[in-house]
């Protein structure tokens, strides 16, 4: 089952939280919070489970296009809250699990990513590639 990547990054904040309740992390070295405030995650979240709402809402057989619609939204809007954390909400690491996120989610919902891409003209690893600007 793919898991949001805001769900992995939650998790992160929370664990250095306790790291440092118990004085096994210095607070200076604490990082996800200000990594992940929780603005982000909780627009990130958000945003995702509405992308996975919308995809189920296709059926078993979407269309090419119904499908890069969806594929399209959840983009523009990951740019947007990308936009109103200053532009640095989705650094590399970050990037490659929302991208690797929206492929696997397709993937489990019995979407041929690979011949989807190919259909497009574009490898498996562009599906993004459009309308991203993270």
């Amino acid at each position: 089952m793919t898991i949001r990547p805001s769900e992995s990054w939650r998790n992160l904040v929370a664990r250095e939280a306790a790291q440092v309740a118990e004085g096994t992390l210095a607070q200076a070295d604490a990082y996800a919070a200000q990594l992940f405030p929780e603005s982000l995650l909780t627009a990130t979240d958000k945003l995702l489970a509405r992308f996975e709402d919308e995809v189920r809402g296709l059926g078993t057989d979407p269309s090419d296009d119904d499908v890069m619609a969806a594929v399209r939204d959840v983009v523009l809007k990951l740019n947007d809250i990308n936009d109103e954390h200053d532009g640095a909400a989705y650094e590399t690491g970050e990037r490659e699990q929302l991208c690797e996120y929206i492929d696997g989610f397709l993937g489990e919902s019995g979407i041929d990513v690979e011949a989807l891409a190919g259909r497009q003209g574009f490898g498996r690893w562009e599906l993004t590639d459009e309308w991203r600007d993270w």
